[in-house]
């Protein structure tokens, strides 16, 4: 799997990042890959991958997010949302190793932080936006984390929030997710078969 960040341009995703060959033809990175940049979130409803998200007409925007697109050639839609899952386990596990005394937790296909909002009580803050999906020829995963939590539809954290250096963690996903996809490619060819 090959990854590249493309820093210092900012790119709005607006859902039309998220097609096959997009990192090839745009950007130069064939094959098995993720690919990251910085830039604001902007998808109208015509644009929504997720029909709930779609019938709900819900607003997909942040004002400057971290976005990772995965695609992966031979892979089918239950494999892509498994993998969806994992790499959120992988940007958990970096958040939480930049950050140790915060506490996530991911609910399906997002992260959360529980902040304590007025009169005591507690709320949960969400960090994350992501999907998978199919095209003919590969799968693809979305991921945008928030760096700004500033105007967006729903209660929100962000890595700026968290004082979270955003390049070092941009860094740091792609290097471990390019580490986990080689380490299971490396544990499904080391095993025996049994009978």
């Amino acid at each position: 799997m090959k990854g590249k960040y493309i820093k210092g341009k900012r790119i709005t995703y607006d859902g039309s990042q998220l097609r096959s060959l997009y990192s090839y033809t745009v950007h130069d990175v064939q094959g098995d890959s993720i690919l990251a940049f910085r830039g604001p979130c902007q998808v109208g409803v015509e644009s929504l991958v997720d029909a709930e998200d779609r019938k709900n007409r819900a607003e997909i925007r942040s004002e400057e997010m971290a976005h990772f697109i995965v695609e992966l050639f031979g892979c089918d839609l239950e494999r892509a949302v498994a993998l969806q899952r994992l790499f959120l386990c992988v940007v958990k596990d970096v958040i939480e190793e930049l950050k140790p005394e915060l506490f996530i937790t991911r609910r399906g296909d997002d992260l959360f932080i529980e902040v304590e909002a007025e009169e005591g009580e507690e709320e949960n803050r969400k960090l994350t936006v992501s999907v998978a999906t199919v095209s003919p020829v590969s799968a693809l995963i979305h991921l945008g984390v928030n760096i700004s939590s500033e105007n967006t539809p729903v209660p929100t954290l962000g890595l700026d929030d968290l004082e979270i250096p955003v390049d070092d963690f941009i860094l740091k996903v792609l290097q471990d997710f390019i580490n986990e996809m080689k380490g299971m490619e490396q544990a499904r060819c080391k095993v025996r078969g049994v009978s």
